[in-house]
């Protein structure tokens, strides 16, 4: 199935999404996590956490967060569910780089550790080998969504569980009304002063409008092979998570 936000490209160059993708977040690695927080007033710290308290049943020991970036969720994750180990993957060597620091710094280097692959093109790991996936606001990121959701599954044990928490349009009035004005005219000035990177919190909005809602996204956790999927709006519709057992 062919998604919209598969057809959103940060820059007008000829390069693929996953080469515009890698690009754009390099280059906005150095203020990244302030703008996270900056741009959702703070509210993103509680989505994580209540995403990571979905796994605390399932005592994970071998955790995949993709779309690490630089290693937010990571550290979060291992604060709350202290597994054995966490393996951080991601395109951008420049946000891995950020989260390798940081996760020296709190002296869990042979805890977390970061590598770099991209989850629609096929990672290393082997099937069937992670407790649970974790996947923070990189979905719509991603260049063959199906593709993704697939891999994801394949690498993740039987009865096992992938969080997903990805930014979305709300779809009831007046949230829908004021969030088409904080995301066009709001959030691109913020990302441009902050980040220097005009087309970064351009792409942000779009990407988000682009991407299917809720119950598309279900479906298709279903047809990559999750046998059970649910979902809950925050925040108003603002972000969604979702929780598939394969």
């Amino acid at each position: 199935m062919a998604y919209r936000q598969e057809n959103i490209k940060p820059y007008d160059s000829q390069q693929d999404k996953t080469e515009q993708v890698t690009r754009m977040f390099d280059n906005i690695a150095h203020s990244y996590d302030r703008l996270n927080h900056t741009l959702s007033l703070g509210i993103d710290r509680w989505w994580r956490h209540h995403a990571i308290n979905q796994l605390k049943a399932y005592q994970p020991q071998q955790l995949l967060d993709i779309a690490t970036g630089t290693g937010d969720f990571a550290l979060l994750a291992y604060k709350l569910l202290q597994p054995a180990h966490i393996f951080g993957a991601d395109i951008s060597e420049g946000m891995m780089e950020i989260g390798r620091k940081k996760v020296a710094e709190a002296g869990l280097s042979d805890k977390i550790t970061f590598q770099n692959e991209d989850c629609c093109k096929g990672m290393s790991f082997a099937s069937d080998s992670m407790d649970a996936i974790t996947i923070a606001f990189g979905a719509r990121n991603f260049a063959h969504l199906d593709d993704g959701l697939k891999e994801m599954c394949r690498v993740l044990k039987l009865g096992k569980p992938l969080i997903l928490l990805e930014l979305s349009v709300p779809v009831h009035f007046p949230m829908k009304q004021l969030f088409w004005i904080y995301a066009h005219v709001v959030m691109p000035t913020i990302g441009r002063l902050i980040s220097h990177d005009e087309s970064a919190y351009t792409y942000l909005p779009s990407s988000m409008e682009a991407f299917p809602q809720a119950e598309i996204v279900s479906q298709s956790l279903k047809k990559a092979g999750f046998s059970e999927v649910h979902f809950e709006r925050l925040t108003f519709g603002i972000c969604t998570l979702f929780k598939a057992i394969k």
